[in-house]
């Protein structure tokens, strides 16, 4: 019986075009460490630490580790003069990518729907960002985070989607036995491979992503709206 829902954030729990995103993200960051950098070369190393967290499969490092360490590897700047310059980025730049972002009342009600029926809810987005960072989309997504019994972030996960090891250190660190879980996303690949692990799917079709032809994954599907309907069917937990 499903006891615990899991929810993607870029996409499906927060509607946003992460191509413009990104590229608004990485100029944002440009002109914070531009006494640093030049843009391009920022740029391009981001995306390639970036990739780093992406292939490790590194138990030892958290996904923030291994970023950093490829970081400073690459650069002659040290790390206790350019971590100040992160860290007020993301307290006081990163907030005006709001504005390409937008809320959805139909995932925002589903939410609240959940959480009145007593089922645990876990924001597993792919852990790229700091936990600040991730926090805020999900606040503008006109959530609270104290909704969410765990929220993936750089900090706390030694994965990156699609690798089912994201999926299988959620389940450990939320003690769920992948038959009790659902996971839904809105990218077939990232999101709907969890079903590998036994978890139960539903593929948000809004914003959708997908790369290939299989859908073997998928277990349920639909808009916001299906999503919303199927949330109202879903039995209470007491």
């Amino acid at each position: 019986m499903i006891t615990t829902i899991l929810f993607d954030l870029d996409g499906t729990l927060l509607p946003v075009d992460m191509n413009v995103f990104i590229k608004e993200y990485l100029k944002g960051l440009g002109s914070k460490l531009k006494d640093y950098f030049e843009p391009k070369e920022l740029s391009k190393l981001v995306l390639e630490c970036t990739n780093q967290m992406l292939v490790s499969n590194d138990l030892e490092k958290t996904n923030e580790e291994v970023f950093f360490d490829h970081f400073y590897k690459n650069t002659n700047h040290m790390p206790e003069t350019l971590r100040p310059v992160f860290e007020d980025f993301y307290i006081n730049e990163f907030s005006k990518l709001k504005e390409f972002t937008s809320e959805n009342h139909l995932i925002k009600e589903s939410v609240r729907i959940l959480k009145d029926k007593g089922y645990n809810l876990v924001v597993a987005t792919n852990p790229l960002f700091p936990k600040k960072a991730i926090t805020n989309r999900i606040e503008w997504a006109g959530l609270n985070t104290k909704d969410f019994s765990l929220i993936t972030s750089f900090e706390n996960m030694h994965f990156c989607k699609p690798n089912i090891e994201y999926y299988r250190e959620i389940l450990e660190q939320i003690k769920r036995d992948p038959t009790e879980c659902m996971m839904i996303g809105n990218d077939v690949e990232e999101d709907m491979v969890s079903k590998k692990l036994g978890l139960k799917t539903f593929l948000i079709e809004d914003n959708i992503i997908k790369r290939g032809d299989d859908l073997s994954n998928i277990d349920y599907k639909g808009n916001y709206e299906d999503f919303y309907k199927f949330v109202l069917e879903l039995p209470g937990r007491g």
